[in-house]
């Protein structure tokens, strides 16, 4: 039973282990929540002789309200450890903040 469990899946709870980034819009101020998945979202970067020296995550975000476009870009170590992020068009904010500005939104229906 356990191999079916394991290949079907259980009611288990997986590990996240992907990447969340918040975001506020530059311009409405309306807040994103992006998942990248480390494995597959992550450029790899190499220097001289193949070495792999880090990864780069470059995404595209745009919000819901005036759809502009938002370009997050983070650098990460050989390990997967982030260096540096910089986004043009918007400001990261935690999740706290994300949560507290998304409740105050008003809704859709409104």
């Amino acid at each position: 039973m356990d191999f079916l469990r394991r290949l079907f899946g259980s009611d288990e709870r997986q590990r996240d282990d992907a990447i969340h980034l918040y975001v506020a819009c530059g311009r409405c101020q309306a807040v994103v929540h992006v998942r990248v998945d480390p494995r597959n979202d992550l450029m790899p970067e190499y220097g001289d002789g193949d070495d792999l020296i880090g990864y780069r995550l470059i995404k595209e975000i745009m919000d819901s309200r005036c759809f502009r476009l938002m370009r997050a870009e983070i650098e990460y170590d050989a390990r997967r450890r982030e260096i540096r992020r910089a986004i043009e068009g918007g400001a990261f904010i935690t999740r706290d903040e994300y949560e507290q500005r998304r409740s105050a939104q008003p809704s859709s229906r409104d």
